[in-house]
């Protein structure tokens, strides 16, 4: 599918304005229309809701969006090179489509947007996680958002949806699971993007749950999960022994073996062990 919209095909759009992708900012162009509508779509309906896109680069998943019904899309993009190209996308949808030039770790998004939010993006490789945990952390839950579909590479999307021991079940997993529903939606090999990274990336669908699976403070939750992955290989009552100097029996209490590992630990002993240090 060269056009969805009546715009030039992506290939023609980034020769016009000189696109090449910048290593320096994790840009990885995904260029065939039919994938980026794929993704819009797995990011379930969305006629009825604001769209947050990250680093939309040339704009291929912005026009899908769009193309898909999107109430609004508010597009974040740090590298001002891409301006003219999704000036052309905002000008074909009027009214649809705001492009803020900024870094997205640094913009309050709420703002600019309107419940119900959903967040679909190809983020750049050097961001993705970091954004990833702080929408999964916010002070208060439920988040300002409703979903999340978010590209990563393939690596990085089996650790958000691993179980409890695989050697993929970390942090990540554990941040995800808490909060929300999370599942692959679609793997994509590195030939599909320009130019090809050396790894193969997947779509993860992330779903807020109204309230976390299980009761623990998010804060001590948080530094158990980092204390017990941080050292994954050691048992629990050495990992985690800064934590507490009594951390044998709380673990005990919390239905843990002291001599087990972090990635034999499921999510709700994991917060039966922060609720046992909270209290």
């Amino acid at each position: 599918m060269s056009a969805i919209d009546g715009l030039p095909p992506l290939r023609a759009v980034i020769a016009a304005h000189e696109l090449s992708a910048k290593k320096a900012l994790g840009q990885n162009f995904l260029l065939d229309l039919n994938l980026t509508a794929k993704i819009a779509r797995s990011a379930g309906e969305l006629a009825g809701a604001d769209v947050l896109e990250v680093g939309p680069g040339p704009g291929g998943l912005t026009r899908g969006l769009l193309a898909e019904g999107a109430r609004r899309v508010l597009a974040v993009e740090k590298d001002a090179r891409c301006l003219p190209a999704l000036a052309e996308i905002a000008a074909a949808y009027p009214g649809r489509l705001e492009v803020i030039n900024a870094d997205a770790l640094r913009l309050d998004v709420t703002a600019h947007l309107c419940p119900p939010i959903k967040v679909v993006a190809n983020l750049p490789y050097n961001v993705g996680t970091e954004l990833l945990v702080r929408w999964l952390t916010p002070a208060h839950w439920p988040p300002f958002w409703e979903s999340l579909t978010l590209m990563f590479q393939r690596e990085v999307a089996e650790r958000i949806v691993a179980l409890p021991g695989s050697k993929a079940y970390g942090r990540l997993a554990v941040l995800a699971q808490w909060r929300s529903d999370a599942k692959i939606v679609m793997r994509l090999p590195p030939e599909a993007f320009t130019p090809p990274p050396k790894v193969a990336s997947a779509v993860v669908h992330l779903t807020a749950l109204p309230a976390p699976r299980y009761p623990a403070d998010p804060e001590v939750l948080e530094r158990v999960v980092a204390a017990a992955f941080g050292q994954r290989r050691k048992m629990l009552r050495a990992s985690l022994k800064g934590l507490s100097p009594e951390i044998e029996g709380l673990l005990e209490a919390a239905g843990i073996a002291p001599t087990d590992r972090a990635e034999q630990i499921s999510i709700a002993q994991f917060c039966a062990l922060a609720r046992m240090l909270a209290g």
